[in-house]
């Protein structure tokens, strides 16, 4: 694919000291059309569709699982004064009991701590995967990941009938098990994605979350009025575990092992990356990635960005039904059409993106910003769109469906971010990045059970406009100190004595 000036795409100049991972020059490139790349990334979006639906099916079920005919519960008129019924609507979500499905009395505290729980299990193994995903290879512990959680999923009706601490504990055993799943995505896509490529093919593998959440949430609302709540989780649980057999058939750690690759593909993968596409062995430079301005800038953008997509992920539905009183059906739809949108839209971006760069319209540190920054403001301000939206409810779930949908321009910014700081370590630094973004994953349920605690407007009010004013502090840090720049603690012992000569060779000029 050369560019009208004869270069190789893997030649285009970039901002000095943009990356300084060996390019090839002039050597054919493969097509991405059914390569192991691509087979690689199509099976990561599968599998990242089955993680959301592992992580949000509790969400939906929720409102399923939860007795609200209960007679403390009816005392507090609030639930019912929010809002008025959809035009020509039937809140049927208070009626649907069916017979010999249990259900419990949690109030909207229990329930915040519940849709929390996942994220307390998940803040543990974020580091320690990507650590040991950059030592060993990612495949194992993206698949082991997937299946631990997989299977504890199909536990959850078990859990929840011996009591709200169980489903806790086990919700966390679930994102302790799925917390090495992100990390060990990064650490492959560090030996498999060639430069030029990297925003494509990191895009689809991880738009397979929200596609996961645009299939789960309708799916949910659908099966538990069906077949009862506890078939969500069978059900799930099942679709992990065949998700998991395919993947340990199919994958390889890194293209000089792949047995199905051709040897155009592997050369051009192992040549575009270079040294940096080697694990880091046992040592990282901890000190200096403590020091990192541009990794900091990553971790709080990354926190800011999480509490409005982990408090929507986690709490729609219940705002769904509580304020708006849809049907459980209608609830299941509604909340996943935000998904699908961001689905769409993070992959466009990743497309937009690789090109802007491929054609040297902007340098990597530029397209990261740029693309951080829309997909950071744009939502917040239809957060407070919602806000304003009140009871209407066409207005309400446009405004969401479009915070949602914008929200994933970011996913070609910071949100791959850590290969181009840092690409022998990518995987480690997602780890860590994860680890904190994880944070408002269990304070953002929890915030808005408190918020919302006695179900009004009012209270709804605060949860869109506290995300929003978060979203725009991460804008604002990533713009200033973000980078797209390899870092000098990155390189290998090779780049640095390069690096050094070349230094020499510029002074005696």
């Amino acid at each position: 694919m050369p560019l009208p000036n004869g270069n190789s795409i893997n030649t285009a100049p970039l901002d000095e000291g943009e990356d300084t991972e060996p390019l090839i020059d002039n050597d054919p490139i493969p097509p991405q059309c059914c390569s192991a790349r691509l087979n690689l990334a199509f099976l990561m979006f599968c599998g990242f569709s089955v993680v959301y639906g592992l992580r949000v099916n509790l969400s939906v079920a929720m409102v399923a699982m939860v007795n609200t005919t209960d007679p403390e519960p009816a005392l507090n008129s609030s639930v019912v004064s929010a809002c008025p019924l959809p035009p020509g609507g039937d809140n049927s979500s208070d009626s649907f009991h069916q017979p010999g499905i249990p259900q419990y009395p949690w109030d909207s505290e229990t329930q915040g701590w519940l849709l929390g729980a996942f994220f307390f299990g998940y803040l543990c193994t974020q580091i320690p995967g990507g650590y040991l995903s950059g030592h060993y290879g990612g495949s194992i512990f993206l698949g082991v990941g997937v299946l631990v959680t997989a299977f504890l999923t199909l536990l959850t009706p078990l859990a929840a009938q011996m009591g709200s601490h169980w489903l806790f504990a086990l919700r966390a055993l679930e994102g302790f098990g799925e917390g090495v799943t992100f990390p060990a995505m990064m650490a492959m896509w560090a030996r498999w994605a060639p430069p030029p490529e990297r925003s494509r093919l990191m895009t689809l593998s991880g738009s397979g979350g929200n596609f996961g959440a645009f299939i789960a949430l309708p799916l949910t609302g659908l099966i538990s009025q069906s077949l009862g709540w506890p078939a969500v989780f069978y059900l799930c649980g099942g679709a992990g575990c065949l998700w998991a057999v395919v993947w340990f058939i199919f994958v390889s750690d890194d293209p000089r092992t792949h047995r199905r690759i051709s040897k155009e593909e592997r050369d051009y993968i192992i040549k575009s990356i270079g040294s940096q596409g080697t694990g880091h062995g046992w040592s990282v430079p901890l000190l200096s990635m403590s020091m990192s301005v541009p990794l900091w800038a990553i971790i709080i953008t990354q926190m800011c960005s999480n509490w409005s997509y982990y408090t929507l992920l986690t709490s729609l539905p219940t705002y769904m039904d509580n304020v708006m009183h849809f049907d459980l059906k209608s609830n299941g739809f509604l909340s996943a059409l935000p998904y699908l949108g961001a689905w769409l839209m993070s992959m466009l971006s990743g497309v937009v993106a690789d090109s802007l760069i491929e054609r040297e319209v902007f340098s990597i540190t530029v397209v990261r910003k740029l693309f951080t920054l829309i997909g950071l403001m744009l939502p917040a301000a239809f957060l407070v769109a919602v806000s304003f939206a009140g009871c209407n409810h066409i207005l309400a779930v446009t405004f969401l469906t479009l915070s949602t949908t914008l929200g994933g321009i970011t996913a070609p910014g910071v949100y791959i971010n850590q290969i181009d700081i840092a690409p022998r370590y990518a995987g480690f630094l997602l780890g860590i990045s994860n680890t904190f973004g994880t944070i408002p994953g269990v304070l953002a349920p929890i915030v808005t059970g408190y918020f919302t605690e006695g179900h009004t407007m009012a209270g709804w009010m605060k949860v869109f406009w506290v995300a929003a004013g978060i979203n725009v502090g991460g804008a604002l840090v990533y713009t200033i100190f973000g980078s797209g720049k390899i870092q000098p603690w990155a390189n290998t012992e090779d780049e640095r004595a390069e690096t050094e000569k070349e230094r020499s060779r510029s002074i005696s000029t």
